[in-house]
């Protein structure tokens, strides 16, 4: 008696006010990069999303019935994605798929998805692979496109910033997220009269190396030397690509996409007088002035003390917030349909991101908002593009 007591007593506190023991578990997916050279990403998004659905699980879940993350590692490459997707899916059986890391990846996971009539939802890739007209059912987004960042970056270098589209040249992976992002802001320089495409430098890595040598050498001897470099790669390659045009007395503005994940560049980094900027799609982690940034906080140190906040686990959080909010609308057994008619229904809302958001059937994306962030001291700060003149003309020192 007094072991079943114990047992008891054990069973109410694992067990959230409101949640019932007995009922089964929502289940959702993950397949992302949690080793190799790009895994802070994997992980970020991953602690985000579990501390998003602890805030729930510690309310009661979501109609009595707890949200549990499974998730798999696929290095960020493709190939392992499928057979993850696939568990997840036909084995796990979970309800959706959320904050997956990557374009080449998700080029693999989507029609997987689209197949099974499963969502796919908050990919951590602002790809145009992820955002047809119409758009697709069962791919659903939260952040802004590459191409909304690539246009926030050549609107202000240029409007801004002085520059001409002839400055303007390219570091990418070489991959299609190398090629979704070199797309976007190529039609960008196009709307500001960019004559002579043939003229635009645009050099390469292979995804999962650090082999830029050939891409810094390439650009150092470039008929028209670049006073920007646009960057669509991950921390770790950029982070060399940097350092090594550095080395070589080459000084342009380094103009990131958010993707290349801005806590593991600074460290990457380390000390460097390179002008860094990246564009992000989510508000600056460390403003508590804007109502989620504080929750997100809160929760994060629930789910881990030692966890600092950062830009993407904050975009996990977001994308398992929003998908916590469908749910709750749902009436009767959550069902891969009804989630996804149930982000549709959300219309237009606030999560007290300090930005509307919205989904609809004809509204796949939920934000479309670019938030501009410059390295100062080693860490990531708020930029205003106002400032990008003086920063365009300033030199750092040899």
């Amino acid at each position: 008696m007094r072991g079943a007591r114990f047992a008891l007593a054990a069973l109410l506190a694992a067990t959230p006010f409101g949640a019932r023991a007995d009922a089964p578990e929502l289940l959702l997916g993950m397949s992302t990069v949690l080793t190799g050279s790009a895994s802070d990403l994997g992980e970020g998004m991953r602690l985000g999303v579990e501390a998003g659905l602890e805030r729930a699980n510690r309310s009661g879940g979501v109609h009595g019935r707890r949200l549990r993350l499974i998730t798999l590692d696929d290095g960020y490459e493709p190939t392992r994605t499928v057979p993850n997707m696939r568990e997840l899916i036909e084995k796990d059986q979970v309800l959706a798929v959320i904050g997956n890391v990557g374009t080449p990846t998700a080029i693999a996971a989507v029609p997987i998805a689209q197949a099974a009539h499963t969502l796919f939802f908050a990919g951590y890739s602002g790809s145009d692979v992820l955002r047809n007209s119409p758009p697709e059912r069962y791919v659903i987004n939260f952040r802004a496109s590459y191409s909304e960042e690539g246009t926030a970056m050549i609107d202000a270098l240029i409007d801004k910033g002085g520059l001409a589209p002839e400055d303007i040249a390219f570091f990418t992976q070489s991959d299609g997220y190398g090629d979704s992002g070199f797309r976007g802001v190529m039609a960008a320089l196009r709307r500001h009269g960019l004559k002579d495409e043939a003229s635009v430098v645009r050099v390469k890595y292979k995804r999962n190396t650090l082999a830029v040598e050939d891409a810094v050498a390439n650009l150092l001897l470039a008929p028209h030397t670049p006073r920007a470099v646009v960057m669509v790669g991950t921390y770790g390659p950029c982070a060399k690509f940097i350092r090594l045009c550095r080395d070589s007395g080459f000084n342009p503005l380094f103009m990131n996409v958010s993707f290349v994940g801005a806590a593991p560049l600074a460290a990457a980094l380390g000390k460097t007088d390179a002008r860094v900027v990246i564009t992000q799609v989510v508000p600056h982690p460390f403003d508590v002035g804007v109502p989620l940034v504080a929750e997100f906080q809160s929760d994060l140190k629930l789910r881990d003390p030692g966890a600092a906040p950062g830009f993407t686990s904050l975009e996990g959080y977001i994308a398992a917030r929003v998908l916590v909010r469908a749910l709750e609308n749902i009436r009767g057994e959550p069902t891969r349909e009804s989630i996804v008619t149930g982000l549709e229904a959300l219309g237009r809302f606030d999560v007290g991101l300090g930005q509307e958001l919205e989904i609809t059937a004809s509204e796949h994306q939920a934000c479309h908002r670019v938030w501009p962030t410059i390295m100062q001291g080693g860490r990531f700060v708020p930029l205003d593009w106002s400032g990008l003149k003086a920063l365009a003309e300033s030199e750092a020192a040899p």
